[in-house]
C-alpha cells in the first residue's frame, strides 16, 4: 500500500469511527452527556468539542485554511446537534484533503506552533 493510500484509508476510517462515536453519544440523556466525568475535558460534550478543535487545528496547519481555536478545551458548539453537524462537515473536509494527497505531499515537512505553548 502506498503512503497516500494508507492515509486515505485512515481518513475514511476516522469519519466512520466518528459516526459511531456520535451515534453512541446521541443515546445519552442530557445529564449523562453533560456530567463531569473527571476526565481532562470533563464531560462527553467537552471531549467531543476537544476532538473537533484538534482536528480543526491540524487541518489549518495542513491547509492554511479554516477556523482553528486557540485553546484545546474550547467549546466550539453548545448543542449536540450543532456539534454533530460540524463534526460531519470536518470529517468531509478531512476525507477530501487526504483523498487529494500524493506521496510527495506526505513526505513533505510542515512547520507549526503548538497551541498550548506557542513559544
Amino acid at each position: 500500500m502506498t503512503p497516500s493510500a494508507h492515509y486515505r484509508m485512515f481518513g475514511h476510517y476516522n469519519a466512520w469511527a466518528n459516526r459511531r462515536l456520535y451515534d453512541a453519544a446521541a443515546q445519552l440523556d442530557i445529564e449523562h452527556y453533560r456530567a463531569d466525568r473527571g476526565a481532562f475535558f470533563k464531560s462527553v460534550h467537552g471531549t467531543l468539542n476537544h476532538l473537533l478543535a484538534t482536528d480543526r487545528i491540524w487541518m489549518q496547519r495542513f491547509t492554511g485554511e479554516g477556523e482553528a481555536p486557540d485553546r484545546l478545551d474550547a467549546i466550539l458548539f453548545e448543542t449536540f446537534g450543532e456539534l454533530r453537524a460540524a463534526r460531519e462537515a470536518e470529517d468531509r473536509r478531512i476525507v477530501d484533503f487526504v483523498d487529494g494527497l500524493d506521496d510527495g505531499r506526505i513526505a513533505a515537512t510542515i512547520k507549526y506552533r503548538r497551541v498550548s505553548s506557542p513559544e
